[in-house]
């Protein structure tokens, strides 16, 4: 029994870890685009998607999305990008509303994923895990948060509720 609550106090601290990391991750990610303009208002979210496109890097089914949707509404797309990036780093970093930020996340992964790490027609089964490895990690990292209790130790959620317990005595 003591064994299975000094475990368990060992996985909850090993994933605030792993939230906080990925929180610093989106909260860098999002802070030079919100706090500058050039991903916003510069045309970098623009070159970006157009990079995607030209390189191949978009699967097949999302080039239309791409081209019709996505770079016709470039301007607030590259918006809720940047405030969303930062959005989910600053959920994760204090440990508010994970679940939430981690679905955003996942879905936000996925979306990288297939708009710009397509393989090619012709890869072999595996090439299209090695290329998806800068989003999948982080999908699977989301996944997990969205499944666990990462927000169970350090995090304000966590502090308000010993807060809570500490005034109901």
């Amino acid at each position: 029994m003591v064994t299975e609550i000094a475990e368990d106090s060992r996985n909850a601290r090993a994933l605030s870890v792993l939230r906080i990391g990925v929180g610093a991750f989106f909260l860098v990610f999002g802070e030079y685009k919100v706090f500058g303009r050039q991903f916003t208002l510069g045309g970098g979210f623009q070159y970006w998607i157009h990079k995607f496109l030209d390189e191949g890097g978009a699967y097949p089914f999302m080039v239309p999305v791409l081209q019709d949707f996505v770079l016709r509404c470039a301007t607030p797309i590259a918006f809720l990008v940047a405030y969303g990036e930062l959005a989910i780093g600053l959920a994760l970093v204090l440990g508010l509303a994970v679940r939430a930020a981690s679905l955003c996340g996942l879905v936000f992964m996925l979306t990288l994923l297939v708009s710009s790490d397509y393989p090619g027609p012709h890869a072999a089964f595996w090439q299209y895990f090695g290329a998806s490895l800068g989003h999948s990690v982080f999908g699977l990292c989301f996944a997990v948060f969205l499944m666990g209790g990462s927000e169970a130790r350090w995090s304000l959620a966590a502090w308000w509720r010993s807060r809570g317990a500490r005034s109901a005595d």
